[in-house]
């Protein structure tokens, strides 16, 4: 192989998608660690596509740009199982030797992406295409070609993690960069000698004084996410420099993130363990389970209590205030000490459980719907030595897991509304709970004579047909041989719990847009003021509810 880059007289003409393998010379590719810098852009990046790949259950990653090896490496060492594919053998073969170095036999194979499944036959959880690669592919044919062999590649929920230039500002305001995310080496300059709709000829220069050029074709964003959606995938989501899209100026690149399922279908994770849930309570575990809310809650809330909180000033955060909550209710109930056997139901991340362990050194039982809030209650509860003391179910309180009359207390805040069948959720109680036995709960409920069409608004965001009503739940509890200890009418709490969360959300909506999607942020804010409005009209109420099994 020749080590000069060969363009002919006229090289800005080269704009054939061969022309990358008479690109990457033996000493373009000696120097292009030093143009990356390695721990630099480690740094960078952090565990953004790490987290991306772990949030969806990959273990088998195909790194169809693989270059020199960084994310491959990088993959391998957060234990991956990955493969690496270049059309480039020089650099593979660095790739190759760079792995060596860091203690792993990298699996190698030389393929071009146009026929990439006549040298793959195997079906991989994720391909990843970094490093601004698909930019190499001149043809709209053979981007569409490359883009179909990724999807033919994937598992039948597999992801696609594709990077690119932001040719978008480059074409249509000029090149700038800050030169922070991908190419960090020190010294090393990357810019364009040539741009024009059909080509984007840049430059790099070594301290050293060598040059060398790429000639790419200028992708635009929004023509690229067209064209994964026109090859099959069904959700493409588009991060710039490693955040959401919407609030980064002038991003020096966008990765996509493009999912084969559709967005009403469940990635699969609980197969063999022979769990099934009602429509309603399905919705609410999708609702819990997903990304932005996860991280919304963890963030807006702190990750402890997700709840309505009981708030006495307004400096109270709504931590402390929900946390008052928790401890309202402990105090309310008779005699609970370490051989009181407590259940919550729809317990979220734990932080109730915890509490009654720490305070009251009482045994815990948590069931929940999500299995990622149960995950994280899990981790927080090794964090803090409370394994043992608390036993995190995943499940639901229409079919509760558990022996006849084997719990004192059952427990649960702002989680039976999720319900689509009450009645259910109360006789599983009653079957659980021991002679005697008390069930203490919050809910959001409507007021009896609130006109079904004012509610609309509230319902259609939690999809539910109606809420509960303290009459309601007096009258089934009271048919299932429970009396009645106290309710506590707390309802002024609700909207402004909710006026409170709500204004967290706004005053802080640019750094929640760093861990959520805009779309999910908006609809929240919708929702929030919906419950704000149902609470000040009247229409809403909330309180603890306390009653003893007889």
């Amino acid at each position: 192989m020749s080590d000069e880059q060969l363009y002919g007289d006229n090289p800005i003409a080269q704009r054939k998608t061969d022309q990358y393998k008479r690109e990457y010379v033996h000493s373009f590719v000696r120097k292009w660690d030093e143009l990356i810098d390695w721990e630099a852009r480690a740094a960078s990046e952090g565990d953004f596509f790490i987290n991306i790949l772990k949030e969806r259950g990959v273990e088998r990653v195909l790194d169809v740009a693989t270059g020199t090896g960084f994310h491959s490496i990088r993959l391998l060492k957060a234990g991956f199982d990955v493969t690496s594919v270049d059309g480039s053998p020089e650099m593979l073969s660095q790739a190759f030797e760079n792995a060596k170095r860091q203690g792993f036999i990298m699996k190698t194979l030389h393929a071009d992406w146009r026929w990439l499944s006549r040298d793959v036959h195997t079906q991989y959880d994720a391909v990843i295409c970094l490093g601004n690669s698909l930019t190499h592919l001149f043809s709209e044919q053979d981007r569409r070609k490359a883009l179909a062999e990724f999807y033919s590649v994937l598992q039948h929920d597999g992801v696609l993690v594709l990077d690119q230039r932001n040719y978008d500002d480059i074409l249509d305001d000029g090149f700038t960069s800050k030169h922070i995310y991908y190419y960090c080496g020190e010294n090393v300059s990357a810019e364009p000698e040539y741009v024009d709709e059909g080509l984007a000829r840049f430059r790099y220069e070594f301290p050293d004084k060598s040059v060398f050029h790429l000639n790419m074709f200028p992708l635009r964003k929004d023509y690229v996410r067209k064209l994964m959606g026109e090859v099959g995938f069904q959700q493409v989501k588009t991060f710039a420099d490693f955040q959401e899209t919407h609030r980064v100026e002038d991003p020096d690149f966008f990765i996509h993130v493009a999912e084969k399922l559709y967005k009403n279908e469940e990635r699969p994770g609980r197969a063999g363990l022979g769990v099934t849930y009602s429509g309603t309570v399905e919705t609410a575990r999708d609702y819990y389970n997903s990304n932005d809310a996860d991280r919304f809650y963890a963030t807006v809330w702190g990750g402890e209590d997700i709840h309505v909180g009981l708030y006495e000033g307004e400096g109270d955060t709504i931590f402390d205030a929900s946390r008052r909550t928790v401890m309202r209710m402990a105090s309310m109930i008779q005699q609970l000490e370490p051989t009181t056997r407590v259940l919550d139901i729809g317990s979220g991340y734990g932080g109730s459980a915890r509490y009654l362990v720490e305070e009251f050194g009482c045994n815990v039982g948590c069931l929940n719907l999500s299995e990622v809030q149960n995950t994280r209650n899990r981790d927080i509860n090794a964090k803090r030595s409370l394994s043992l003391a608390i036993n995190v179910v995943d499940g639901s309180f229409e079919d509760i897991p558990i022996p006849d009359e084997s719990v004192d207390v059952v427990w649960s805040q702002d989680a039976i509304l999720h319900s689509g069948n009450r009645q259910r959720v109360f006789e599983e109680v009653s079957r659980v709970l021991s002679a005697g036995g008390q069930l203490i709960f919050t809910d959001p409920m409507q007021r009896e004579d609130c006109p079904t069409e004012v509610l609309q608004p509230i319902l259609d965001r939690i999809h539910l047909d109606s809420l509960g009503s303290v009459p309601q739940y007096r009258t089934i509890l009271s048919a299932l041989g429970f009396e009645e200890i106290e309710f506590v009418d707390l309802t002024p709490q609700l909207a402004t719990h909710y006026a409170r969360v709500l204004d967290e959300v706004q005053a802080d909506q640019w750094d929640l847009l760093k861990v959520c999607s805009e779309e999910y942020i908006e609809r929240m804010k919708a929702g929030l003021q919906h419950w704000v409005n149902g609470g000040n009209k009247g229409h809403l109420q909330w309180g603890i509810l306390h009653f003893r099994k007889v």
